[in-house]
């Protein structure tokens, strides 16, 4: 399955005057419908609808729509629609003048002095009425269906993009691993030698040899210190969670969550390697371990 992100933004219209004529041969929506559709990141599913009020009964629908195709993200799905030039002056129907008479008439008389209806009136009135404006649920769905798709591939490729950088990133951590584990030994090496060399100078001031104890006591020291600055453990769990968003990047789907706990736990094994480092070398792996793990929770954020 493919990354995807949360980040996300489409558009769609419907054909004017192509709308979908109801099981009642009621006229098809005439117009122009669009939609918009745009998504950030979130921790839960936030889906927001914008809707005019003719539209609104269609809310449940859409939702569904779009559950079925997102996890996680705060969605916002706007719609609006217009008449197209064509259709700009709704003529009314014969069965629809015939009804405003009608209503005139019986207005009329129970209030003489009420004016009469303007032409601008029934035009207005016509251009409300619901079987002129025709049912537009149908091209909703059907517009909000081919944004959402696009969306979605815009995600999917903006999720393939962070993968490549995560995977980068992957890269420089374990060559940084690699370089921190042979300093190590070298570290306790040298400061069993500089233990010596103080010895051997504290000896050399009173006029003495360097005894064996002296040398046992530097090497119990070199040992406590190697103990204390040992890192091969934290590097141990530190390649064991890049071996495991490795194998979450390229299985895809719903990983957003996993990978941010996993970079909390490469935080921790950079914070602690930093608080044993025992050397400046070591120091700046730690730095830049926590850099780029830092990089990387910014773009894990992002990630379904």
């Amino acid at each position: 399955m493919p990354v995807y992100s949360m980040t996300g933004y489409a558009s769609g219209q419907n054909t004017p005057g192509g709308g979908h004529a109801d099981a009642d041969s009621r006229p098809a929506a005439a117009g122009r419908l669009g939609v918009e559709i745009r998504s950030v990141n979130s921790r839960f599913l936030d889906l927001t609808f914008k809707l005019p009020e003719e539209l609104r009964q269609h809310e449940p629908a859409l939702r569904e729509l779009l559950t079925r195709s997102l996890k996680r993200g705060k969605v916002e799905l706007r719609a609006n629609f217009e008449n197209s030039a064509a259709s700009g002056v709704v003529e009314p129907s014969t069965k629809l003048l015939q009804r405003l008479n009608g209503v005139q008439d019986s207005i009329k008389a129970w209030l003489p002095s009420a004016r009469e209806l303007s032409v601008a009136d029934v035009l207005r009135l016509a251009g409300g009425d619901g079987s002129q404006r025709g049912d537009w649920g149908p091209d909703l769905l059907d517009v909000s269906g081919r944004a959402l798709a696009a969306m979605m591939e815009a995600r999917a490729r903006e999720g393939a993009r962070l993968a490549t950088m995560l995977s980068e990133h992957l890269g420089e951590l374990r060559k940084l691993a690699t370089q921190a584990g042979p300093l190590v030994p070298q570290l306790v090496e040298q400061q069993r030698n500089r233990f010596l060399e103080r010895w051997q100078d504290a000896m050399g001031l009173v006029g003495g040899t360097l005894p064996e104890a002296a040398q046992d006591r530097a090497l119990t020291e070199a040992t406590a210190f190697a103990i204390r600055i040992d890192v091969a453990e934290e590097l141990t769990r530190l390649s064991s969670h890049l071996d495991e968003i490795e194998r979450l990047i390229a299985k895809g789907g719903e990983i957003g969550k996993r990978l941010d706990f996993l970079i909390q736990e490469l935080h921790r094994e950079a914070n602690t390697l930093g608080s044993k480092s025992a050397a400046l070398e070591l120091t700046r792996i730690g730095v830049d371990m926590k850099v780029l793990i830092e990089q990387m929770r910014e773009q894990v954020q992002n990630i379904e």
